[in-house]
């Protein structure tokens, strides 16, 4: 029995959250004394994964992310062939899309929002968040076969180098009715789900042409901007920035919500943030119960003056 880890390959490199994803399954692998390997869309350069102690890697050829079902199907495959008691995704959308075919093409017990190592092996448990992140449960997966998707920001990244990485190439039977004819990806910026800061505004702005307050603020801080669900309903910014329950779920160290009243729908894609800033003129605003830190002010006034008084910490 191995522990399998699929290292999400997106256009030449390894994003955060799969780091995190070998690191667990490295750690795993260590608990279980089990061998680990690695499984890869594609043939990128794997030297990378060589740092966090993969000396194993498996290039699936054939599949594509867009299309799940071969993706699944490349990936059980691997499994079999290394006859594998783990699969470690990483709670993304691609892990979210391929977690269920994974679990009935191999027989496996699928937990999804993993958020710690498991607490017991014989039997198997392993907590999850549920409820939005307002709560953790343990769940007992009985069985030898697992497929985890691990929530991002739950284990801290370690590097293990090895002095090797040995690689084989596999194809994907394939066998999809998904043909993938284009595909249209959001570029510039860092991803939500993978920023460390994250500057978000609400209808409190007033308007689109007010943004810029609070892109000056995320600019100097290096952070990805975000919006709640009313301000993308109205079109004053992209669907892709609107976090929380119905949009994009992130768990950064920072978050800062200005001008956001903290709906629980929005409460629900954000509270695993590490630390909450809000900054709101209505001291009755609901976010504030979440908050780590609060400012009761107008953000037309605020924001400004942090934006300068960033600059001039930077500037010393």
């Amino acid at each position: 029995m191995s522990i399998l880890v699929f290292c999400e390959n997106i256009e030449g490199t390894f994003k955060k959250n799969t780091l995190e994803a070998i690191t667990y399954g490295r750690k795993l692998a260590e608990q279980t004394q089990s061998p680990l390997a690695a499984v890869v869309n594609g043939s990128p350069d794997v030297e990378v994964l060589k740092t966090y102690g993969i000396g194993k890697a498996y290039l699936l050829e054939g599949s594509n992310t867009g299309d799940s079902a071969s993706l699944a199907k490349g990936i059980a495959g691997v499994c079999s062939k290394v006859d594998a008691s783990t699969v470690i995704l990483t709670y993304n959308s691609t892990g979210k899309s391929i977690a269920g075919q994974l679990g009935i093409l191999c027989g496996a017990g699928v937990v999804n929002s993993v958020n710690a190592l498991p607490s017991s092996l014989e039997p198997f448990q392993v907590s999850q968040s549920v409820f939005a992140g307002k709560a953790e449960a343990v769940v007992e997966v009985p069985g030898e076969k697992k497929v985890l998707g691990l929530q991002s920001n739950s284990i801290k990244i370690e590097e293990a180098p090895v002095d090797t990485i040995d690689t084989e190439i596999v194809t994907s039977d394939g066998g999809s009715r998904v043909e993938v004819i284009r595909q249209d990806k959001i570029s510039g910026g860092v991803p939500l789900p993978e920023a460390e800061l994250v500057v978000s505004g609400g209808r409190g702005f007033k308007g689109p042409e007010n943004w810029n307050i609070l892109e000056d603020l995320a600019g100097v801080l290096g952070a990805a901007t975000a919006c709640s669900r009313p301000v993308s309903d109205s079109d004053w910014r992209p669907h892709h920035e609107h976090v929380g329950q119905t949009g994009i779920t992130i768990r950064p160290n920072l978050y800062i919500a200005i001008g956001i009243s903290g709906a629980i729908q929005h409460l629900g894609g954000v509270n695993n943030s590490k630390t909450i800033v809000v900054i709101n003129k209505d001291p009755e605003a609901p976010f504030f119960k979440a908050a780590d830190y609060g400012v009761v002010g107008d953000l037309f006034d605020v924001v400004p003056r942090l934006t300068e008084a960033v600059k001039k910490y930077k500037g010393a």
